[in-house]
């Protein structure tokens, strides 16, 4: 119980920062009181609890899934299958993210259909793949991660030059839904069970860096969709 109630208190010391900012503006900036107190307190309570038992969840499954598939790739000595096993992790917990859903739904409202929310879920997705494939065939080579990020944003910059101006915006902000709540300790873990694998590999120096790739690759893949649709 005593580890249960500290585990409890962390999760609390997480989101404190966000609820004084909210009690702030609310009280001093915007000058009124909550609306309902009651519901804002018990909304409050189930948050701290929620972040508890999906913290809890992440360190009791997917970190372990994570991490042993992995292991169990690398001993097997097949690249492209644990490639195509990264690929294929980016690729379906991307197409299901609900955010994405959503983002994808108001741009096909907004441009009358010439943006197809399958369409632009696809992009995104296949963005991701792309990214976590590449950034595991890097952590396999051991290549530093600093020269990918800065080509890829060489690139990035350069397409922006050229997309079109409508696809822009929403291709910044693909970038960003693709790093969901079950995209990122899964993919985390994997790089670091993978770098954890491997001889010669620091799992904190090596094992980080795919999220990175999984948030620059679909910016990319999504200024092409653009340029094929628009």
């Amino acid at each position: 119980m005593r580890n249960f109630f500290y585990l409890l208190y962390k999760s609390f010391v997480d989101v404190a920062a966000l609820i004084v900012v909210l009690f702030f503006f609310q009280l001093f900036v915007i000058g009124e009181p909550f609306p309902d107190m009651a519901k804002m307190i018990t909304g409050l309570v189930l948050v701290v609890f929620g972040l508890f038992v999906f913290m809890r969840g992440l360190e009791m499954a997917l970190f372990p899934i994570g991490e042993s598939m992995a292991y169990s790739f690398a001993e097997k000595g097949n690249i492209w299958l644990l490639v195509l096993f990264a690929s294929a992790i980016g690729y379906t917990t991307t197409i299901a993210e609900p955010s994405l859903i959503a983002i994808a739904g108001k741009a096909e409202i907004i441009t009358n259909n010439k943006i197809s929310a399958f369409g632009l879920r696809n992009a995104v997705a296949i963005g991701v793949a792309v990214g976590i494939a590449i950034g595991t065939l890097r952590i396999i080579l051991g290549h530093p991660i600093h020269y990918y990020i800065i080509t890829g944003y060489i690139t990035v910059m350069a397409m922006t030059v050229v997309a079109p101006k409508e696809i822009i915006g929403l291709a910044y902000d693909s970038g960003g839904v693709t790093t969901s709540t079950v995209t990122v300790p899964l993919v985390t873990a994997l790089g670091v069970g993978l770098a954890s694998s491997i001889a010669g590999r620091n799992p904190l120096v090596d094992g980080f860096g795919l999220i990175a790739f999984a948030s620059l690759a679909p910016i990319l893949s999504v200024m092409c969709y653009g340029l094929l649709v628009l």
